[in-house]
């Protein structure tokens, strides 16, 4: 609740601090002068309610749409050896990181892939996939658990929500102010919304995300390295060493879907800002550096 807390804390001040930077700067009159005549404080408001309740939203959802986006199969009674090491293993993890008991499931899908997500610490779902079980050993398996259950820990999911959030909240208030002023001082529209608001303010939203997403992918970057030594911790540093080096042997595993990748590796090169995932050599160079 204090990460919840902190978090809207934030939210809130940035939006009173955008407030107030605009009356301060006088932006709005300068606005009203041009024929903008638009209410700020009113669509900041708006544009916390709409970007945060969509990602609370996504938030409530992510096991159920898991579940169905993955074809997870829960595991309610464990039907040979395998699943009932993995409810074994989660379970004493699970008590070693102070959290509930999430759910577990296994996932179809030849790639070595895990995820974890959910609404709160105590109400979880752990994830992996058939490829990972085939292709690591249990040591292996027993840290990627680990590092799933390090981001619930963490509460990785909801700060990942909240983050987003507060994205979505500039994005659509900047793309809107963006969309006025090329709508009323450009193409000099006296009464409601002309054809350049709505094209404007769509095509500002599209340019404004793929910008603020850097930021996001930057913070998941950062959650990984915490979750590798959450792992380390609760698996041995070497088993969490040994299964980045598994995944490195491997192919890279197809992407998941963004909500729900949480193990899976990304590419490089120039696309960097753009992955949710540190290279895997960076990550093992941590661990090996925390010796």
């Amino acid at each position: 609740m204090m990460r919840i807390f902190l978090f809207l804390a934030t939210n809130a001040a940035i939006l009173l601090a955008i407030s107030f930077i605009f009356n301060v700067l006088g932006l709005k009159s300068t606005l009203d002068a041009q024929g903008v005549n638009l209410n700020l404080d009113g669509l900041l408001m708006m544009s916390a309610i709409i970007g945060m309740t969509g990602s609370f939203i996504s938030l409530a959802m992510s096991k159920w749409s898991a579940k169905r986006a993955m074809g997870v199969h829960v595991i309610t009674h464990p039907e040979n050896q395998t699943e009932q090491w993995l409810l074994a293993t989660v379970t004493r993890q699970a008590q070693q990181a102070g959290i509930g008991m999430p759910e577990v499931g296994i996932f179809e899908a030849p790639e070595a892939n895990a995820f974890a997500t959910g609404m709160s610490r105590d109400s979880a779902l752990v994830a992996i996939s058939t490829g990972l079980l085939n292709n690591m050993d249990e040591d292996e398996v027993e840290a990627v658990i680990g590092h799933e259950l390090t981001h619930v820990a963490n509460g990785d999911m909801v700060t990942m929500a909240l983050m987003q959030g507060v994205v979505n909240t500039f994005v659509y208030f900047f793309a809107t102010v963006i969309g006025h002023v090329v709508d009323r001082a450009v193409f000099k529209t006296e009464r409601g919304y002309g054809p350049a608001y709505y094209i404007t303010q769509m095509a500002a939203q599209i340019a404004l995300s793929i910008l603020a997403s850097m930021l996001v992918m930057w913070f998941s970057r950062r959650r990984e390295f915490r979750a590798d030594a959450g792992g380390a911790k609760l698996a041995g540093r070497d088993k969490m060493i040994a299964a980045l080096r598994a995944l490195q042997r491997a192919h890279e595993p197809t992407a998941l879907p963004a909500q729900l990748a949480a193990f899976g590796i990304n590419g490089g090169g120039i696309s960097r800002l753009f992955m949710s995932h540190p290279p895997l050599e960076e990550r093992i160079a941590a661990l090996e550096n925390a010796r």
